[in-house]
């Protein structure tokens, strides 16, 4: 999706409805929620769930993770490899078959963290 791709940040459904609406104010909320759960489901988007939040959906697709500032609420994708065999322990541990994992860090961003500072 376009706007995921020009934004290049990590959009909930109602955000990507908005900048949408600005310039096709006929397309519906629904249309748009709809497309984006297609394109998710597809992959060719991918839905971060946030716990105690809304899904955000990125145009990164590949296997990566997450921060998610506690202050501002803002995801940012986190440079880093991916931790290898971590599934694997988990099955040899625990038993389960893992179908995948999703890893959201929290923290304060850099921005939060200099606001913080010029409050203080």
């Amino acid at each position: 999706m376009t706007v995921l791709r020009t934004e290049m940040k990590h959009l909930t459904a109602e955000q990507v409805y908005e900048k949408i609406h600005i310039t096709n104010p006929m397309i519906s909320r629904s249309t748009v929620f709809r497309i984006l759960n297609q394109l998710s489901d597809r992959g060719h988007i991918l839905r971060i769930r946030v716990p105690n939040g809304a899904d955000c959906y990125d145009c990164k697709t590949m296997p990566h993770y997450h921060i998610r500032c506690v202050e501002c609420q803002r995801i940012a994708d986190l440079d880093m490899p991916i931790l290898e065999n971590i599934e694997d322990n988990i099955i040899n541990t625990h038993g389960f078959n893992v179908l995948g994992h999703s890893l959201i860090f929290s923290g304060i961003c850099p921005e939060c963290k200099l606001k913080e500072r010029i409050l203080d």
